[in-house]
């Protein structure tokens, strides 16, 4: 299968995929640490996580597909919604608890 294929069924496949260096317990980068502590504080409870570190191929393809050239990247319902930042701005707001309650409450209806 084609790293882009393969990157597809992984954001198709989970309704939350943090594309990050590194894993939960033991990230490489800050940004990834800080978007990991964001997701947890949002409530997110089934959290997948890729580490690019352990895949050149989907490190290299990843901001071809999503047109996004840094990590962690995360992606909700198939679709990109940023990087460290963005997801940190959406944990203040308000906006990522809920829209990562949606996204685990989709995926509890679809079991």
């Amino acid at each position: 299968m084609a790293v882009i294929e393969r990157i597809q069924v992984e954001v198709e496949s989970h309704p939350i995929v943090l594309f990050m260096k590194g894993t939960p317990e033991w990230p490489m980068c800050g940004w990834s640490a800080r978007a990991v502590q964001a997701l947890r504080a949002a409530g997110a409870q089934n959290l997948h996580t890729v580490n690019v570190l352990e895949d050149p191929e989907v490190r290299a393809n990843l901001p071809r597909y999503s047109n996004w050239p840094t990590f962690p990247q995360l992606f909700l319902h198939g679709e990109l919604i940023g990087g460290c930042e963005i997801t940190l701005e959406l944990l203040e707001s308000g906006e990522l608890q809920r829209m990562v309650a949606e996204a685990q409450s989709q995926q509890q209806s679809q079991q």
